[in-house]
């Protein structure tokens, strides 16, 4: 089987079932594991890499950018036809749920219309942290790879039930994630049902609902105990030199005992198995010496005690 993945999360799901020699296209954020790098490149970004300066775009750039083409019907990103038509994909992983993630599934029909491929396109669009396994499980009837999809979904589920035994006692903490700083965004979709998983109350934002713009009074009174700032996209270093910059002080979010940066490409942002990382992470900052082991690979301290 010849796959090609248009979202970093599905490439990781075809790793983690396996496949990774059937995978021959990705995108150019696909990073993780590794070996992704050397598949090729079928999707890249249409927006520019910095400003006319030279100088690296700020958050308000990206997100006036970002609103800019939404507005205009424009794509977020480039899709590379020829190269699609060069592998002859027989599977393409893509999404409808985001517009600023992927390329959408309409997008990519068109794309194979023009070729003549007739590659089957399955659209992976979770909304809630159930859902995110049960892409994995779409996945796997899709290439054949139930049983071993079926066994990674159980590893994950007996992970998240040990974070929940371990933390049922405590009292829960409220938790505001913040998925972008310039405006503020509060972290949707999956971020929550995290949160909770954590043994968390998620703030400024309802289980399964897209991230949200907001305004800082809207943040300011929340009462969050703790806020993660895990800006879609972003590495831990980005998320620390981004945090230390806009957010260490800021008056909104001065009530928090606790400031932290997350790594938002490893285990937020992108809905595949290491979002259970991102829960032992967030249990282990919420309610340490419970005997959840720390990340600080993952989450580290921003500020707060």
């Amino acid at each position: 089987m010849r796959i090609v993945s248009l979202l970093p999360s599905a490439t990781e799901i075809v790793f983690a079932l396996g496949l990774g020699d059937d995978l021959h296209g990705v995108t150019f954020e696909c990073d993780h594991p590794p070996e992704a790098r050397s598949r090729t490149v079928v999707s890249t970004t249409a927006l520019p890499g910095a400003r006319p300066s030279g100088e690296p775009l700020s958050a308000a750039d990206i997100d006036g950018l970002v609103s800019a083409s939404i507005g205009a019907g424009e794509a977020i990103y480039r899709l590379d036809a020829s190269r699609i038509g060069a592998i002859d994909p027989d599977l393409i992983l893509t999404q409808d749920l985001c517009q600023v993630c992927a390329v959408p599934t309409g997008a990519v029909e068109d794309a194979l219309d023009v070729l003549g491929c007739s590659a089957r396109v399955v659209s992976l669009d979770p909304c809630s942290l159930d859902d995110v396994l049960a892409s994995i499980s779409l996945v796997g009837d899709a290439t054949g790879t139930a049983a071993r999809a079926r066994e990674v979904v159980e590893g994950l589920r007996r992970r998240l039930e040990a974070v929940a035994a371990a933390v049922a006692s405590r009292p829960p903490v409220r938790v505001f994630a913040l998925e972008w700083s310039d405006p503020p965004f509060s972290g949707g979709h999956w971020v929550p049902d995290m949160i909770a998983a954590a043994g968390g109350v998620p703030l400024l934002a309802p289980s399964g609902q897209p991230s949200r713009r907001l305004a800082w009074d809207d943040v300011a009174g929340a009462g969050a105990d703790v806020v993660v700032f895990m800006p879609c996209g972003h590495t831990l270093a980005e998320a620390l030199a981004e945090g230390r910059r806009a957010l260490v002080g800021h008056p909104a979010l001065a009530a928090a005992r606790q400031l932290w940066a997350a790594d938002a490409n490893a285990c937020f942002s992108r809905p595949g198995p290491r979002l259970v990382d991102g829960v032992e992470a967030l249990a282990a900052v919420l309610h340490p010496g419970t005997g959840v082991a720390p990340r600080p690979d993952l989450l580290t301290q921003l500020s707060g005690p």
